[in-house]
């Protein structure tokens, strides 16, 4: 589903966020990301979604080429940033309409699906106020209702859970369970260890600009006998 092959990127033309990635997501599982502040997250997903370009390496989305093809391979995903910017002086639904229209939704499709993610996560009743009237957590919901209406293969979450209550958070996590569970993929980028326990599949843990550890979550812990969040405390020490 998603394959980074060598990449690297460099600022600059010296300091290195990211150093020669290998990383192959599969269909059918959420994927955690995990890492330090400074360690290269932000660059690599800015990377994946094309809204950088590699310094050398290869993205591959869904088979796609993202250097070659990139609106194609663009189609087969999409992304919640840890920090919604959206423009706010439209109306909610003005917002979820436009990413329908640019991920080709049918009307009769859209309108079922609308209602369904506002109604959970609550958002129904302010599709028609202007964004700007949103607080931080509505305008969280809104970008993840807009990520989930074109059912892409391939969600990309960055920082998704930052702003919402404790009941959106839950829906979300079953959300991307049910997403995989139907054969889709969920790259999933977080600072809360006990919520990557919990549902991812595997996790990889980037230090530095460099991948450390990449494996299944169960078998990590077996490997090192302690808990997620001291494992990644102890890869992570130098950071």
């Amino acid at each position: 589903m998603l394959v980074l092959e060598d990449v690297s990127k460099t600022y600059d033309g010296k300091r290195m966020a990211v150093n020669r990635l290998n990383l192959t997501v599969n269909a059918g599982e959420i994927f955690g990301f995990l890492g330090p502040n400074g360690a290269g997250k932000t660059t690599t997903i800015k990377l994946i979604t094309g809204l950088l370009a590699p310094t050398q390496g290869r993205i591959m989305i869904n088979g796609v080429d993202l250097a070659t093809a990139p609106v194609e391979a663009k189609r087969n995903f999409t992304y919640v940033p840890d920090h919604p910017e959206i423009f706010t002086a439209i109306r909610g639904i003005d917002y979820l309409n436009f990413l329908a229209d640019m991920y080709d939704v049918p009307a009769s499709v859209r309108r079922s699906r609308i209602e369904k993610y506002t109604r959970i996560f609550a958002l129904d009743g302010a599709l028609g106020e202007v964004i700007q009237s949103y607080s931080h957590g509505m305008k969280q919901k809104l970008v993840i209702c807009g990520a989930l209406l074109p059912q892409a293969p391939l969600f990309i979450l960055d920082e998704p859970l930052v702003g919402l209550d404790p009941l959106a958070a839950r829906h979300l996590k079953e959300i991307m369970k049910e997403h995989c569970a139907a054969g889709g993929t969920v790259f999933f980028s977080s600072h809360l260890l006990a919520v990557v326990d919990q549902i991812c599949d595997r996790v990889a843990v980037i230090n530095q600009g460099e991948l450390i550890i990449c494996d299944r979550v169960e078998r990590i812990k077996s490997d090192y006998a302690q808990s997620l969040e001291d494992i990644f405390l102890e890869l992570t020490k130098d950071a």
